[in-house]
């Protein structure tokens, strides 16, 4: 069965309803005007269907170092750079391109306690674009692991987004797989990860949130 984000299940609704209520006056009262526009709904309520469609998807085979997806997509980078806003040291960052075709959840790589969550108003620049991770809107949360790595997540809004949503807050403990947000009309999610850890990934690849593992942190799970 088809499920709803609830992000997207009002606007849903409407289009349900518009087509539905535009398809009973085609029937009705048949003109080019009317066809052309149950047409148009149509093609809009088979976006909305597909873009705020919310997948069941339990970690296949969880294990606390591992680090999963939190987004489906494309990794479009894979490279060390320095992060600046909170853990001020070099750090592997993976960033995940979502078009408006891909799931739009956004969930939690690894378990943990949230220790810092910061919205930033932005500009719209695509996705892709090498500026939009400090330059968009933008949240950053880092996820503080119980072995004491830190993982920090940065949802970006691109140049159709227009809407980041979190469900988090400070202090907040995750699990691994949680939701943890959602961003409308295509956008991009990076992942900041400790220098040891094992990049699992490939740039160029298509992933899957919770389906396919980021990485593996240099810890060893019996210690946990």
């Amino acid at each position: 069965m088809l499920s709803i984000h609830k992000a997207g299940k009002n606007t849903t609704v409407y289009a349900v309803i518009l087509f539905i209520a535009l398809a009973i006056a085609t029937f009705l009262f048949t003109n080019i005007y009317l066809i052309l526009a149950l047409i148009t709904s149509g093609l809009w309520m088979g976006f909305c269907l597909n873009f705020f469609r919310n997948p069941d998807r339990p970690i296949p085979d969880p294990n606390k170092a591992q680090v999963n997806c939190p987004a489906d997509g494309e990794v479009v980078v894979i490279e060390k750079t320095f992060e600046s806003e909170v853990l001020n040291k070099e750090m592997w960052q993976i960033s995940i391109f979502m078009s408006p075709l891909n799931v739009h959840v956004n969930r939690s790589p690894i378990s943990g306690i949230i220790s810092y969550f910061k919205y930033h108003k932005g500009k719209f620049l695509v996705a892709w674009h090498p500026k939009s991770s400090t330059d968009n809107e933008r949240t950053t949360i880092v996820i503080d692991h119980q072995s004491g790595q830190r993982i920090l997540v940065r949802q970006i809004a691109g140049a159709v987004a227009r809407r980041i949503i979190a469900y988090i807050q400070p202090e907040q403990q995750v699990e691994s797989g949680e939701e943890i947000g959602f961003i409308r009309f295509g956008s991009r999610v990076d992942v900041f990860l400790p220098l040891d850890a094992n990049i699992m990934v490939k740039k160029g690849q298509k992933v899957f949130g919770n389906k396919d593992v980021l990485a593996q942190l240099a810890i060893s799970t019996s210690d946990l």
